[in-house]
């Protein structure tokens, strides 16, 4: 694979961190993946200002990313992936410097490393089709969520744990309110109307989240932006996890207990038809 690494495209196996980059030692640094349908970025300018604002709040010294569109691109391209299914991973430190908590005096130049992987849609597409599992656990994260920060042990953790409870995702906790996945956004459906939790400093502002929201407002879908409680979500008819590699699936079932019908709701069905149809996909499948 081709890599792209500090201004160059060079062989992946050639990439050298070094042991003093700030990524490594601190997590001192964000990262963003994009879709890419045929050749086609999806919303790559969201992920770019959602760079964007996470650098300005790190505070790192370059504050516009936009050139790593043309980056993205180029390495689909240099990988065979022009016209695939793929994603691009891309991650920006703080660089190498002497390990201190504080910035370094003479910040030195940020690291960026960016790397395409062909996506296995059919796969995602088939657990959009048949629905997924959750199970919940308590939000033990920071509070400045809303930065895509590296920083991820604990949604490692909470991720794992769904994994060995036989599910797709874990759903976090935070006084009482369902807030997001460990590497989605979740939605539920309360008499028709679509709600997830509103943007704050608590939850990631999702590309996919964004732009189902704006289907919706298209479409004449309800929403309300508002928390979604623990203590009611035993009276949803639907629930859904959105984001980046799982576009919208259905949540069938929360900790064992069926959600609704215990089957793929109309909300989320037709929340995938335009989705589908927003990225060129023909829908339904098969």
């Amino acid at each position: 694979m081709i890599a792209y690494f500090n201004n160059d495209f060079i062989d992946k196996d050639l990439v050298r961190i070094s042991p003093d980059d700030r990524g490594f030692l601190l997590a001192d640094g964000l990262y963003e993946v994009l879709r890419s349908y045929g050749g086609k970025l999806f919303r790559a300018a969201d992920h770019i200002a959602r760079l964007n604002y996470g650098a300005r709040h790190l505070r790192l010294s370059q504050g516009d990313f936009s050139y790593l569109v043309p980056v993205a691109e180029e390495l689909l391209r240099r990988n065979g992936l022009a016209e695939a299914e793929a994603t691009v991973y891309f991650q920006v430190t703080r660089g190498a410097a002497k390990r201190t908590h504080a910035f370094p005096a003479q910040p030195p130049p940020l690291t960026v490393y960016g790397l395409p992987s062909p996506f296995d849609a059919q796969a995602m597409l088939r657990r959009m089709e048949s629905g997924v599992a959750a199970i919940t656990l308590p939000d033990q994260r920071w509070a400045r969520c809303d930065m895509k920060t590296v920083g991820l042990t604990a949604n490692v953790l909470a991720n794992q744990a769904a994994h060995e409870a036989g599910a797709a995702e874990a759903i976090l906790v935070r006084d009482g309110v369902l807030i997001e996945g460990t590497h989605s956004n979740f939605m539920a459906v309360f008499g028709g109307t679509l709600v997830t939790a509103p943007t704050s400093n608590y939850i990631l502002s999702g590309i996919t989240r964004k732009a189902v929201l704006e289907l919706c407002a298209r479409h004449g879908v309800p929403v309300e932006l508002r928390p979604i409680y623990a203590s009611e979500f035993h009276q949803a008819e639907e629930a859904m996890i959105v984001g980046t590699t799982v576009e919208v699936t259905p949540v069938l079932t929360v900790d064992g207990r069926p959600v609704g019908s215990g089957r793929p709701g109309p909300v989320a069905r037709r929340l995938q038809e335009l989705f589908a149809a927003e990225v060129g996909r023909p829908w339904p499948q098969g």
